[in-house]
């Protein structure tokens, strides 16, 4: 396939390639020389009727295709978000025209939700990058993986369909590497371990997470953890995720007997004596590699005022 011919994009939208040589799947052939979509965008368009094969309309991905066969595909207008922009300040890690890495604040929500419909660090994308191109072919930022909400530090979004793809892809194949601290209650013996437990939705408290058995529907869940600093009554510990379920860290931790400080849902009437406004969780570190060049890319987010505070404050604690 590497002699196809294929014309530009016109002002239509309309993609026209000719095959050259025979027997490679539709959906691959596209996916091959309409580099800047993701496989799954293009199976989309050929299951919605825009590709068309020697004019006659395929929806089927797995056609076999000959030598001096003629492709096009229609790409649509993206489907609006119906979002306002909202002008909200952004601590940016890292950006160009591929991606941004932000180091997200406690309290700001990722996405739209119930509860929290405007306000989102979608909204703030949207102000901030006027060029985002369409992910999956609705208008909005491509969120590669989330934050919760009262969980700091960095978070990477693609700002086109192929960086959306290559970027989950790399969470996929755990190449990405996620490296968070949290503070938790008590003092684990060992200076580090692995969490081996499987999660899924708690049974009966829909809104939290829980360890559940795989053969109850329950997902494979690692953590990796390694204390940084002991501190009295209390340990920070760095995490690295090999897996990322909603909740991964909090559950985990909770699990094992030392859930983290200040965590409203799985460390419930537990005081320490300082005003914290979540979990103490923070996303430091955020390693991959860069969709287009292939550059690794090392996002090192600072720590927030709350964990400083809490920090110190158990510090002192030690030493008086």
């Amino acid at each position: 396939m590497n002699n196809t011919e294929r014309s530009p994009l016109n002002q239509e939208g309309l993609f026209e390639l000719q095959v050259s040589e025979n027997n490679q799947r539709l959906d691959r052939c596209l996916s091959d020389h309409l580099a800047d979509f993701s496989r799954s965008r293009l199976q989309q368009l050929i299951e919605e009727g825009h590709v068309s094969l020697n004019e006659q309309v395929c929806q089927v991905k797995k056609t076999k295709l000959k030598s001096g066969d003629r492709l096009s595909v229609t790409i649509p207008p993206n489907q609006s978000l119906s979002l306002e922009p909202e002008s909200i300040p952004l601590d940016i890690l890292y950006e160009d025209q591929h991606l941004i890495i932000i180091n997200k604040p406690a309290g700001l929500v990722v996405h739209p939700a119930p509860g929290h419909q405007t306000g989102t660090l979608v909204h703030a994308l949207l102000a901030h990058c006027q060029d985002l191109a369409g992910i999956g072919g609705v208008e909005r930022p491509g969120i590669v993986h989330r934050l919760d909400k009262d969980t700091s530090g960095a978070i990477v979004v693609a700002k086109t369909d192929f960086a959306h793809q290559h970027l989950q892809g790399q969470i996929k194949a755990k190449t990405a590497k996620r490296q968070y601290l949290g503070v938790v209650f008590g003092c684990p013996r060992d200076d580090s371990g692995r969490v081996s437990l499987p999660m899924g939705r708690h049974p009966v408290e829909r809104k939290k997470m829980a360890v559940v058995p795989l053969d109850k529907g329950g997902r494979e869940a690692v953590t990796h953890w390694q204390i940084r600093e002991r501190l009295g009554n209390y340990t920070l510990i760095q995490f690295n995720l090999e897996t990322g379920r909603t909740h991964q860290i909090r559950v985990h931790c909770s699990a094992l007997g030392f859930p983290l400080v200040g965590d409203p849902l799985y460390c419930s009437n537990r005081s320490i004596g300082v005003n914290l406004s979540g979990q103490v969780l923070h996303a430091e570190k955020l390693c991959l590699q860069h969709p287009i060049s292939g550059e690794k890319i090392e996002a090192i987010a600072p720590l927030p005022p709350d964990f400083i505070k809490l920090l110190t404050v158990l510090r002192n604690r030690i030493n008086n």
